[in-house]
């Protein structure tokens, strides 16, 4: 995976799991926000995809992204002894407060790197603002750094369907060779690959080491 020698260049982020910290690792935020006992949420995806049996549903692609949050939500809201019936309650509820601590401090180092170098900054979401909830987009300071956002919310056409990407291609107005995608979820990885853009898997285990990565192929210089 090598960029263009002297082309200009775009980085197309994800949003959940690459630019924000997933849910699974900020249990201990949301049943303290919700008033939940320590502990009482205890499933944890990728950090624990064993002992997360619906999770092992996505990812064998039985079940979208969509269903899987759509029923942890649920559970949560059952918790409380409410009825919720999509993420956005979960995430407005678990952490609204402070949107800004739950971006990822290595991404967000990277962002800032790569727009200084001159690079293009681009959000290509599934669910952006159905989860978030559109006034993030004011409240989110590191979203200001970004030329194009496209969203499923609106265009209904979901990663990793090849439309998804050529969407964000023609608003970046870039060739795909020149357009570095980074997502968590491998299958959205294989499908900008299939569209003939450089992808890079995140691992939300290892953000520092994705970044390093990322720089690496913008040819970024310095720590990032």
């Amino acid at each position: 995976m090598k960029a263009m020698a002297g082309a200009q260049k775009a980085l197309v982020l994800d949003f959940g799991g690459v630019i924000s910290r997933t849910l699974f690792e900020t249990h201990d935020l949301t049943e303290r926000a919700l008033g939940l006992r320590p502990g009482s949420l205890t499933w944890r995806g990728p950090f624990d995809p064993t002992g997360d049996a619906l999770w092992a549903q996505m990812q064998a692609n039985h079940i979208s992204e969509r269903d899987y949050w759509l029923q942890r939500s649920q559970e949560v809201g059952a918790m409380l002894g409410e009825s919720w019936s999509d993420m956005q309650t979960l995430v407005r509820r678990a952490r609204g407060a402070e949107p800004d601590r739950i971006v990822r401090p290595e991404t967000l180092a990277l962002m800032e790197a790569a727009k200084a170098a001159g690079c293009r900054l681009a959000i290509l979401s599934n669910e952006l603002d159905l989860f978030y909830g559109a006034e993030l987009r004011q409240r989110l300071e590191c979203l200001r750094h970004f030329d194009v956002i496209v969203d499923a919310t609106y265009t209904h056409c979901l990663k990793p369907d090849p439309q998804a990407y050529a969407e964000c291609l023609r608003q970046l107005q870039l060739p795909a060779a020149q357009c570095l995608f980074v997502d968590d979820q491998q299958r959205n990885v294989d499908g900008a690959l299939r569209c003939g853009m450089p992808a890079l898997w995140f691992d939300v285990q290892a953000p520092a080491l994705a970044c390093a990565q990322a720089a690496q192929w913008l040819g970024l210089h310095g720590p990032v």
